[in-house]
């Protein structure tokens, strides 16, 4: 068996608080990896530390760029145990997307779509909780309870994905590393 984690974070950006207000949700962000060390986080969000747009494919770090930033952001981290074929179809996709990922956009009006519960699709346009639904479904790792463009981050707390690892601060997230 092999882990996928599976990272959901709260910032303090504009953003990230007009989606707390509006859905009340504790996690406004998802980022998936699939390394123990947890250096490298892949998702859809924006690709410059102090602006929101441009926005789209992402790598991120604990360390450095936005979360390093954002040492005091909430988060849980959840880790989902699959059988090997799984972890490398679910890695080479992403490994996919990361090699075109000029061709790929943040989905602006799928994220608002999602909040009302209108199911809103666009090729190559992705919000973080969609790609990452879309990496788990594709490679069979879960059954989602309902389409990737409508899953929100908060829900993959309720989507049976695994045991969590962690809640608490960024910074103490990346204290904690090397324990699990």
């Amino acid at each position: 068996m092999k882990t996928i984690y599976i990272l959901l974070t709260r910032s303090k950006t504009y953003i990230s608080r007009l989606i707390h207000l509006a859905t009340s949700d504790d996690y406004t962000h998802v980022s998936i990896s699939f390394d123990k060390t947890l250096t490298q986080f892949y998702s859809f969000g924006r690709k410059h530390t102090h602006f929101p747009l441009p926005a789209g494919l992402v790598q991120e770090s604990l360390t450095n760029c936005f979360f390093g930033y954002h040492k005091d952001m909430p988060c849980a981290l959840y880790e989902l145990k699959v059988p090997k074929s799984v972890f490398a179809h679910a890695m080479k996709e992403v490994q996919r997307m990361i090699t075109e990922k000029g061709q790929y956009r943040y989905s602006i009006i799928g994220l608002v779509c999602c909040k009302f519960s209108i199911p809103y699709q666009r090729k190559k346009y992705y919000f973080c909780s969609q790609f990452v639904a879309e990496i788990l479904e594709k490679s069979q790792a879960v059954v989602l309870p309902k389409p990737a463009e409508l899953i929100r981050p908060v829900d993959y707390m309720n989507i049976a994905i695994g045991d969590c690892l962690f809640t608490g601060k960024i910074s103490e997230l990346v204290a904690r590393v090397a324990t699990f």
